[in-house]
Protein backbone atom coordinates (compact mmCIF):
# COMPACT_ATOMS: atom_id res chain seq x y z
CA UNK A 1 0.00 0.00 0.00
CA UNK A 2 0.97 3.25 -0.86
CA UNK A 3 0.57 5.91 1.75
CA UNK A 4 -1.05 9.10 0.53
CA UNK A 5 -1.31 11.21 3.68
CA UNK A 6 -0.74 10.84 7.20
CA UNK A 7 -4.12 12.83 8.85
CA UNK A 8 -4.46 13.60 12.68
CA UNK A 9 -6.75 10.62 13.78
CA UNK A 10 -6.07 8.57 10.58
CA UNK A 11 -3.17 7.47 7.86
CA UNK A 12 -4.88 7.38 4.11
CA UNK A 13 -3.54 4.63 2.23
CA UNK A 14 -4.19 3.99 -1.56
CA UNK A 15 -5.66 0.50 -2.51
CA UNK A 16 -5.81 1.50 -6.51
CA UNK A 17 -8.95 0.71 -8.18
CA UNK A 18 -10.26 4.23 -7.05
CA UNK A 19 -10.43 2.95 -3.40
CA UNK A 20 -7.98 4.05 -0.17
CA UNK A 21 -7.65 2.69 3.19
CA UNK A 22 -8.35 4.58 6.44
CA UNK A 23 -5.86 3.47 9.29
CA UNK A 24 -7.54 4.85 12.25
CA UNK A 25 -5.28 5.74 15.16
CA UNK A 26 -5.58 7.03 19.22
CA UNK A 27 -4.79 10.52 18.43
CA UNK A 28 -7.67 12.62 19.34
CA UNK A 29 -8.07 16.65 19.03
CA UNK A 30 -8.27 18.88 21.34
CA UNK A 31 -5.90 21.08 23.07
CA UNK A 32 -3.96 21.02 26.40
CA UNK A 33 -4.69 17.04 26.96
CA UNK A 34 -8.45 18.20 26.89
CA UNK A 35 -10.66 16.19 24.16
CA UNK A 36 -12.58 19.03 21.95
CA UNK A 37 -14.14 17.53 18.60
CA UNK A 38 -13.88 21.13 17.33
CA UNK A 39 -10.06 21.62 17.58
CA UNK A 40 -8.03 21.66 14.66
CA UNK A 41 -4.69 19.92 16.68
CA UNK A 42 -4.56 16.70 18.44
CA UNK A 43 -4.72 16.81 21.77
CA UNK A 44 -4.14 13.73 23.28
CA UNK A 45 -4.36 9.75 22.95
CA UNK A 46 -6.89 7.25 24.48
CA UNK A 47 -5.83 3.78 23.79
CA UNK A 48 -8.28 2.29 22.03
CA UNK A 49 -10.26 5.40 20.54
CA UNK A 50 -9.16 4.19 16.93
CA UNK A 51 -11.13 0.78 17.55
CA UNK A 52 -13.68 2.68 19.12
CA UNK A 53 -14.54 5.42 16.52
CA UNK A 54 -14.32 2.65 13.52
CA UNK A 55 -17.28 0.71 15.73
CA UNK A 56 -19.48 3.64 15.83
CA UNK A 57 -18.18 4.62 12.21
CA UNK A 58 -18.86 1.32 10.68
CA UNK A 59 -22.37 1.38 12.12
CA UNK A 60 -23.41 4.61 10.94
CA UNK A 61 -22.18 4.44 7.66
CA UNK A 62 -23.98 1.25 7.40
CA UNK A 63 -27.27 2.39 8.29
CA UNK A 64 -26.79 5.91 5.86
CA UNK A 65 -26.60 3.09 3.00
CA UNK A 66 -29.23 1.11 4.23
CA UNK A 67 -31.18 4.58 3.94
CA UNK A 68 -30.06 5.41 0.36
CA UNK A 69 -27.74 7.95 1.53
CA UNK A 70 -24.27 8.42 -0.78
CA UNK A 71 -21.35 7.82 0.99
CA UNK A 72 -17.71 6.52 0.43
CA UNK A 73 -18.10 3.49 3.18
CA UNK A 74 -17.38 -0.20 1.25
CA UNK A 75 -16.21 -2.19 4.37
CA UNK A 76 -14.71 -2.42 8.03
CA UNK A 77 -11.67 -4.73 9.92
CA UNK A 78 -12.44 -4.07 13.51
CA UNK A 79 -9.18 -6.27 13.55
CA UNK A 80 -6.86 -4.20 12.17
CA UNK A 81 -8.54 -1.27 12.44
CA UNK A 82 -9.11 0.22 9.28
CA UNK A 83 -11.85 0.93 6.57
CA UNK A 84 -11.95 0.83 2.84
CA UNK A 85 -13.67 3.41 1.29
CA UNK A 86 -14.39 4.87 -2.47
CA UNK A 87 -11.37 7.94 -3.23
CA UNK A 88 -12.93 11.15 -3.15
CA UNK A 89 -12.15 14.60 -4.35
CA UNK A 90 -12.06 16.66 -1.12
CA UNK A 91 -14.37 19.82 -1.68
CA UNK A 92 -12.10 22.93 -2.34
CA UNK A 93 -9.03 22.06 -0.14
CA UNK A 94 -11.02 20.68 2.74
CA UNK A 95 -14.33 21.88 4.41
CA UNK A 96 -16.04 20.77 7.55
CA UNK A 97 -19.56 20.83 7.70
CA UNK A 98 -21.14 21.66 11.27
CA UNK A 99 -24.70 20.50 12.17
CA UNK A 100 -25.85 22.07 15.19
CA UNK A 101 -28.97 21.46 17.65
CA UNK A 102 -27.51 22.73 20.82
CA UNK A 103 -25.08 26.17 21.49
CA UNK A 104 -21.52 24.85 22.87
CA UNK A 105 -18.03 24.77 21.81
CA UNK A 106 -17.22 27.46 19.44
CA UNK A 107 -20.68 28.39 18.84
CA UNK A 108 -21.51 29.63 22.07
CA UNK A 109 -18.07 31.22 22.09
CA UNK A 110 -18.50 33.59 19.06
CA UNK A 111 -22.39 34.08 19.98
CA UNK A 112 -22.57 34.06 24.15
CA UNK A 113 -23.59 38.04 23.93
CA UNK A 114 -26.95 36.56 22.08
CA UNK A 115 -27.43 33.06 23.66
CA UNK A 116 -27.31 30.85 26.64
CA UNK A 117 -25.04 28.07 26.86
CA UNK A 118 -26.59 24.88 25.53
CA UNK A 119 -29.72 26.89 24.08
CA UNK A 120 -31.63 24.81 21.65
CA UNK A 121 -30.66 25.52 17.83
CA UNK A 122 -32.60 24.05 14.87
CA UNK A 123 -30.12 21.69 13.34
CA UNK A 124 -28.04 25.04 12.46
CA UNK A 125 -25.68 24.41 9.34
CA UNK A 126 -22.42 26.04 9.18
CA UNK A 127 -19.06 25.54 6.99
CA UNK A 128 -15.81 26.04 8.33
CA UNK A 129 -12.43 26.31 6.32
CA UNK A 130 -9.77 23.26 6.67
CA UNK A 131 -7.38 25.58 7.65
CA UNK A 132 -5.63 24.93 11.11
CA UNK A 133 -2.86 27.97 10.19
CA UNK A 134 -5.94 30.58 10.32
CA UNK A 135 -8.46 28.40 12.67
CA UNK A 136 -10.64 26.62 10.59
CA UNK A 137 -12.54 29.92 9.93
CA UNK A 138 -16.73 29.78 9.31
CA UNK A 139 -17.05 30.71 5.57
CA UNK A 140 -20.68 31.81 4.07
CA UNK A 141 -22.53 30.14 1.10
CA UNK A 142 -22.13 33.72 -0.76
CA UNK A 143 -17.86 33.20 -0.16
CA UNK A 144 -18.04 29.77 -0.82
CA UNK A 145 -19.64 30.70 -4.16
CA UNK A 146 -17.35 33.45 -4.93
CA UNK A 147 -14.24 31.74 -4.61
CA UNK A 148 -14.93 29.03 -6.45
CA UNK A 149 -14.88 26.30 -3.74
CA UNK A 150 -18.57 25.41 -4.07
CA UNK A 151 -21.67 26.60 -6.17
CA UNK A 152 -24.62 27.58 -4.94
CA UNK A 153 -26.47 24.74 -5.72
CA UNK A 154 -23.46 22.47 -4.13
CA UNK A 155 -24.02 24.34 -0.62
CA UNK A 156 -28.25 23.97 -0.91
CA UNK A 157 -27.37 20.20 -1.61
CA UNK A 158 -24.87 19.70 1.27
CA UNK A 159 -26.68 21.63 3.90
CA UNK A 160 -29.96 19.38 2.85
CA UNK A 161 -27.99 16.18 3.14
CA UNK A 162 -26.35 17.49 6.39
CA UNK A 163 -29.59 18.03 8.08
CA UNK A 164 -30.94 14.56 6.74
CA UNK A 165 -27.94 12.32 7.63
CA UNK A 166 -27.83 14.31 11.12
CA UNK A 167 -31.28 13.89 12.26
CA UNK A 168 -31.08 10.32 11.33
CA UNK A 169 -28.00 10.05 14.00
CA UNK A 170 -29.45 12.26 16.43
CA UNK A 171 -32.40 10.03 16.01
CA UNK A 172 -30.37 6.59 16.62
CA UNK A 173 -28.35 8.15 19.78
CA UNK A 174 -31.79 9.29 21.05
CA UNK A 175 -32.56 5.72 21.30
CA UNK A 176 -30.00 4.83 24.41
CA UNK A 177 -31.16 8.17 25.77
CA UNK A 178 -27.84 10.19 24.40
CA UNK A 179 -28.88 13.63 22.96
CA UNK A 180 -26.77 15.04 20.45
CA UNK A 181 -25.62 18.82 21.14
CA UNK A 182 -23.85 19.28 17.32
CA UNK A 183 -21.95 16.92 14.78
CA UNK A 184 -19.22 17.62 12.21
CA UNK A 185 -19.02 16.45 9.08
CA UNK A 186 -17.12 15.82 5.97
CA UNK A 187 -18.30 15.33 2.29
CA UNK A 188 -16.52 14.78 -1.16
CA UNK A 189 -17.00 14.17 -4.75
CA UNK A 190 -16.46 10.42 -5.80
CA UNK A 191 -13.27 10.79 -8.31
CA UNK A 192 -15.21 7.83 -10.46
CA UNK A 193 -18.90 9.86 -10.78
CA UNK A 194 -18.40 13.25 -9.16
CA UNK A 195 -21.53 12.44 -6.80
CA UNK A 196 -20.89 14.37 -3.58
CA UNK A 197 -21.25 11.98 -0.59
CA UNK A 198 -20.10 11.72 2.86
CA UNK A 199 -16.36 11.26 4.12
CA UNK A 200 -14.42 10.69 6.66
CA UNK A 201 -15.76 9.27 10.03
CA UNK A 202 -18.62 9.25 12.07
CA UNK A 203 -17.96 8.31 15.40
CA UNK A 204 -17.24 9.84 19.17
CA UNK A 205 -14.70 11.74 17.62
CA UNK A 206 -16.32 14.53 15.91
CA UNK A 207 -19.61 15.26 17.95
CA UNK A 208 -20.51 16.10 21.00
CA UNK A 209 -23.25 14.04 23.03
CA UNK A 210 -24.75 13.98 26.50
CA UNK A 211 -27.10 12.09 28.52
CA UNK A 212 -28.93 13.92 31.40
CA UNK A 213 -27.22 17.28 31.14
CA UNK A 214 -23.75 15.29 31.55
CA UNK A 215 -20.98 15.35 28.43
CA UNK A 216 -20.10 11.55 27.40
CA UNK A 217 -16.01 11.39 26.41
CA UNK A 218 -15.88 9.41 23.06
CA UNK A 219 -15.13 5.83 24.45
CA UNK A 220 -17.88 5.79 26.69
CA UNK A 221 -20.22 7.41 24.26
CA UNK A 222 -19.22 3.70 22.12
CA UNK A 223 -19.53 1.65 25.23
CA UNK A 224 -23.36 3.28 25.77
CA UNK A 225 -24.05 3.42 22.43
CA UNK A 226 -23.15 0.14 21.06
CA UNK A 227 -22.65 -1.73 24.46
Amino acid sequence: MKLIYRGKTKDVYSLGENEVLLKFKDDVTGTDGIFDPGANTVGLTIVGAGKSGLKMTKHFFELLEANNIATHYVSADLNEVSMIVKHADVLGKGLEVICRYRAVGSFYRRYAAYCDEAQRLNALVEVTIKDDERGDPVISEDTLAMLGILTNDAYQEVKALTRKICDLIKSELAKKGLDLYDIKLEFGKNKSTGEIMLIDEISGGNMRVYKDGEYIVPLELERYFLG
